[in-house]
């Protein structure tokens, strides 16, 4: 009877001692905790600051994936019309988050530093087919301050293309 009564007072003390410390409360939708840096998110293709892709289609990331969640199908890119500065782009870009572990290779072995991956962690949908994000869903909203490298085919001065003859 003694020993129950002494865990009583004790769980009473506890309950009395954390209901008069501050609260630390979150207003979740409009502020959200911080991340920390090295936190792995949603996937993003990055742009040049002129509007080109950075994806040049090399299919690394692909390669580097050990969840096999990324597809990418190369495309010859036409050089009056150019969708990024090299050879060929990524025509199909596709990125399984079911089975992306979100260990950040593929972000490792992008030789362009296309894709990166942001601190964006709501990622939740009610349909699987909403969960295999496209290249259109994949895109950066805003260019970043990436520019164009200056030795890349086909030759860039601003938005203009220089074709060879």
């Amino acid at each position: 009877m003694a020993n129950m009564l002494t865990a009583i007072a004790k769980g009473l003390g506890t309950t009395l001692r954390v209901m008069f410390k501050p609260k630390v409360t979150l207003e979740y939708p409009e502020v959200k905790k911080p991340r920390s840096q090295r936190f792995r998110g949603r996937h993003e293709l990055r742009i040049y600051e002129n509007g080109l892709e950075m994806c040049v289609g090399c299919e690394l990331c692909q390669v580097a994936c050990p969840a096999h969640a990324i597809t990418v199908i190369a495309a010859e890119n036409d050089p009056n019309n150019p969708r990024s500065p090299g050879e060929r782009y990524g025509y199909k870009y596709q990125v399984d988050l079911l089975r992306c572990i979100f260990c950040g290779y593929c972000e490792e072995a992008c030789p362009t530093e296309c894709l990166h991956l942001t601190q964006e962690f709501e990622l939740a949908a009610f349909s699987r087919e909403a969960l295999v994000y496209q290249k259109e869903q994949l895109l950066a909203r805003a260019p970043s301050h990436f520019k164009v490298p200056e030795n890349v085919y086909p030759p860039y001065t601003g938005r203009k293309v220089l074709v060879a003859e």
